[in-house]
């Protein structure tokens, strides 16, 4: 079994590959919600993006946990895990930006957000016009179970400009430094 530890293979994030063991992902009851950053917003409108919607659709730890996300608990063996499975429908842009991780810094009342790692699963194999960029860095090509982790602050963006949606399961926590 594969631990995933803060060890990253730049300053700011790793990437790798497990092996999938999920296939529900789609029958989900995904929910849009608002982006939760005001400034980010303020800053993507200056900069002449356009769209209504800047998220993808959700599906997340406010409800039940499917059966197969719970093994990733024992890959991330992270502190405060949590996880949300989003979908991103063609057109849908998330412009470069770094997580406040807001609702997760307010339900475990956790002050200093350089404690926080995020990791992106993707759940299925990469298809044309399905983009995520991580520090400057361009992913494409991915295979499902594909894995990209980054600490708190490390910018990102995500995009479809392609025909079908994107779906990744998104897991956010604390690095358990006794593992």
């Amino acid at each position: 079994m594969q631990y995933i530890m803060a060890i990253l293979d730049t300053p700011s994030w790793r990437q790798y590959h497990i092996d999938p063991w999920w296939f529900t992902h789609r029958d989900l009851y995904y929910v849009n919600e608002p982006f939760n950053d005001p400034v980010s917003l303020a800053k993507w409108r200056e900069l002449g993006y356009t769209q209504t919607r800047f998220t993808g659709d959700m599906y997340d730890m406010r409800r039940r946990e499917p059966e197969w996300v719970t093994p990733f608990r024992d890959h991330f063996l992270w502190n405060h895990f949590s996880w949300s499975v989003y979908r991103m429908g063609p057109g849908c842009v998330l412009p470069n930006h770094s997580d406040t991780f807001a609702r997760f810094r307010n339900l475990y009342k956790i002050h200093d957000p350089q404690t926080i790692y995020r990791a992106v699963v993707f759940l299925e194999d990469w298809a044309s016009g399905h983009y995520f960029e991580i520090d400057g860095n361009p992913v494409v090509k991915w295979r499902a179970g594909d894995v990209v982790a980054w600490r708190f602050d490390t910018p990102h963006l995500a995009a479809n400009m392609g025909e079908t949606a994107r779906y990744t399961l998104q897991i956010t926590g604390i690095v358990n430094e006794n593992t």
